[in-house]
């Protein structure tokens, strides 16, 4: 959003918008959803404001401390800050206050989102390739398709097929559990891939990577520092591992 566009959320709520502005606005707020969200969350911040901006020695300091940001964006007042005496000026002032700090306020919350590592910045999965692994290559097949198409449900079916047949496929195994975090199927994922986390196996090291992920979408922060740190020097998602961890502490 444009700085612009708070200004205008304030003028709405002030009831200082001309006819033609407020029709201009009303059809906007009813056809752009992303304009809607943010005069919502405006709304909400300036009248959470509103109430606690009340003190008068709080409202002097706020006030020094808001002249930059009130000369550059409300050229409404006139007067400088801190010379109005009469209720008028009182009045434009906590008003103008409020906007600024609500797009303060918004500035902070939109870098603290940007700011926050998620699951799917770190979920971009490499292809897997089975079909030359086995004779059996049509529920292989389905399997290699299925999960480097995205659908995960589809293929959980051909892993447990293959598992059926097969449980000692750890391969398999690391793949279902990311298919299962990927559907959100936590416990189960999580069990498995403590286990092969735990082996001996060349995917140990992997199954740890994925662990701290699905920790990492589950939100739960303590679990995947914890894992993120057992992840060796040697393996393939160190350097990402380390990254992320850097986020998170």
């Amino acid at each position: 959003m444009e700085d612009q566009d708070y200004i205008m959320f304030e003028a709405y709520l002030s009831g200082d918008l001309s006819a033609d502005e407020l029709n201009a606005f009303n059809e906007r707020l009813n056809t752009d959803e992303q304009f809607q969200k943010a005069f919502k969350m405006y709304r909400d911040l300036s009248s959470h404001l509103e109430h606690n901006i009340t003190n008068e020695q709080e409202s002097a300091d706020f006030k020094a401390n808001l002249d930059v940001i009130s000369n550059q964006y409300f050229n409404k007042i006139d007067d400088p800050i801190g010379t109005t005496t009469d209720e008028s000026g009182k009045s434009n002032f906590y008003k103008y206050a409020i906007a600024a700090s609500v797009i303060l306020l918004l500035g902070i919350f939109v870098f603290n989102q940007f700011n926050t590592p998620t699951y799917k910045d770190y979920n971009n999965f490499e292809p897997i390739s089975l079909t030359v692994r086995s004779s059996d290559n049509a529920i292989f097949n389905q399997a290699e398709q299925s999960f480097n198409a995205k659908n995960y449900e589809e293929a959980l079916v051909a892993f447990n097929s293959i598992l059926e047949e097969d449980f000692s496929n750890l391969e398999i195994q690391l793949y279902k559990g990311i298919a299962l975090v990927e559907t959100n199927q936590f416990e189960e994922a999580d069990d498995l891939l403590k286990k092969l986390s735990q082996g001996n196996s060349a995917y140990k090291h992997k199954a740890k990577w994925i662990l701290a992920l699905s920790y990492l979408k589950q939100e739960n922060k303590l679990a995947c520092i914890e894992t993120l740190k057992t992840i060796p020097k040697e393996a393939e998602d160190y350097k990402r591992a380390q990254d992320l961890l850097k986020k998170l502490e």
